[in-house]
């Protein structure tokens, strides 16, 4: 009887823990963190799970400055400020007063007045990044770098010089200036030339293209430059006062049939 009786109740267990296994199996797996009371994993994948998938963010960049080598005017009207940098480092306003004699200024103010007899020019400034036609003679822009100033008052001082077959090749100091002996005068004021280089040397000077502040174009018969917006150039091509000899003249309206270079980093 008692045997029977243990029997019957080992039934029973048996029935009950066979009934609660597939409650167990059917349970869902909860995971470490669910246990120790943290978040259970989600999914990082947006796009597979329906969003949008992540993208990278970009720094956006600013855009490159290149002056102009063209124009559709010849316009070179120009009326804003001027400034004069003096041998002493200031800037200080530009007021050129007309001369009492013949190769003379009188000037109380400091300025320096603007004559083709006058041995040294004026550095001319100007705010902004373009340079300035004034009265000749070209100010060169504030936001500039030295270098491109430099290559710009370097090109005033050949102002009203005379052309000259091969002048500025022997030397940099020459009576006159032929085309590319004008522009190397130019480089030499801003550091960047030692030794004068003839048109077909310049169509493989430099660095191919356009500069962002300096355009040299060049053949085997011509060259000239572009400066911040200004052409310094012995040729009258698209200039409305047909004047000769080594000069900052309006841009063109184009510039076919040139190799175009630009000094390294200008």
């Amino acid at each position: 009887m008692r045997v029977r009786t243990l029997r019957a109740i080992f039934c029973s267990l048996t029935i009950v823990a066979m009934a609660a296994t597939p409650a167990l199996a059917g349970k869902p797996k909860t995971s470490s963190a669910a246990v120790a009371g943290g978040a259970a994993a989600t999914p990082t994948n947006t796009a597979a799970s329906g969003g949008a998938s992540p993208t990278a963010t970009t720094t956006p960049q600013p855009p490159v400055y290149l002056s102009p080598i063209t124009a559709k005017t010849p316009d070179v009207v120009y009326n804003g400020p001027v400034y004069e940098k003096t041998a002493t480092g200031q800037v200080v306003p530009y007021q050129p007063l007309p001369t009492t004699t013949p190769g003379q200024a009188s000037d109380p103010t400091g300025g320096s007045a603007v004559a083709v007899t006058a041995t040294t020019k004026p550095d001319l400034l100007v705010p902004g990044v373009l340079a300035r036609y004034v009265n000749g003679l070209a100010a060169a822009p504030m936001s500039a770098p030295l270098a491109v100033q430099e290559i710009v008052w370097a090109g005033n001082q050949l102002v009203g010089l005379p052309y000259i077959y091969g002048g500025g090749h022997a030397s940099f100091i020459s009576p006159g200036y032929d085309c590319s002996g004008t522009v190397s005068f130019a480089l030499h004021g801003g550091s960047l030339l030692t030794t004068p280089e003839d048109s077909s040397e310049f169509e493989a000077w430099g660095s191919h293209g356009i500069g962002h502040w300096v355009t040299i174009f060049a053949n085997a018969g011509h060259a000239y430059m572009t400066v911040a917006g200004l052409r310094l150039d012995t040729s009258s091509a698209d200039d409305p006062s047909n004047e000769q000899g080594p000069r900052w003249r309006p841009l063109r309206p184009g510039n076919p049939g040139f190799v175009v270079r630009h000094p390294l980093g200008l």
